[in-house]
């Protein structure tokens, strides 16, 4: 099989274990403002850029509370994040494998540029193993859009999407990469949203987590 010029991987739960802090920092932010949701309605929007996230939870009534509640949260986030990183396994060895062999790596994330900057410092990726890295307020539509999706092909030079390969644990992972026509649409069971959901999404290719994606690419 032809590897892909670009392989685009999402960040919590696809690349970087979650352990469930995403949506306890949603959950407690919002709860922070005088906000209860169920743990339903924060599934739904796992995958979206954050801020969006918290905009689409909120009543209409609170819209303007928006960004507080946002800022509530990567505080809360960073404070989690704060008692240990890890890559979900299998992830930097693909990394290296994929870009030994001469395809790109780029991220893409709901997460905001200084909590991406912690995750990777403590992670160890680098630029020399991480192409590029987009967040969700680097575009102007974030998940189910294809705009993070056209950002990472823009920064790495791939202007074909038929030489594109994106990874994500949740539905809009898989509705974004599907809306951007990439030839390799891999929806991974580590992160958020379990095979019943997943499968219910536009994919070519469901599997555990990114170590089984070699035999994918076969790279």
């Amino acid at each position: 099989m032809t590897l892909p010029a670009l392989v685009i991987f999402d960040m919590a739960g696809t690349t970087v274990e979650d352990r469930g802090r995403v949506p306890a920092a949603f959950a407690a932010a919002l709860a922070a403002h005088g906000i209860a949701l169920t743990a339903d309605q924060i599934m739904a929007v796992r995958g979206a850029a954050k801020r969006q996230a918290i905009r689409a939870l909120l009543p209409a009534t609170q819209a303007s509370r928006a960004d507080a509640i946002y800022d509530t949260f990567k505080q809360d986030l960073a404070r989690r994040y704060q008692h240990g990183v890890r890559a979900i396994t299998g992830a930097e060895p693909l990394f290296r494998e994929l870009k030994a062999k001469g395809a790109r790596i780029a991220l893409t994330t709901g997460f905001d540029r200084e909590t991406v900057q912690l995750l990777l410092a403590t992670l160890g990726w680098t630029p020399a193993l991480i192409d590029a890295v987009v967040c969700g307020d680097d575009v102007a539509h974030g998940r189910p859009a294809p705009d993070m999706i056209q950002r990472a092909m823009t920064e790495t030079a791939v202007g074909d999407p038929a030489q594109v390969a994106n990874v994500g644990d949740t539905t809009l992972d898989l509705e974004s990469a599907s809306r951007a026509g990439v030839k390799w649409n891999i929806g991974v069971l580590s992160g958020a949203h379990g095979r019943a959901a997943l499968e219910q999404a536009p994919h070519t290719h469901l599997c555990g987590s990114v170590a089984e994606l070699s035999l994918i690419f076969g790279a």
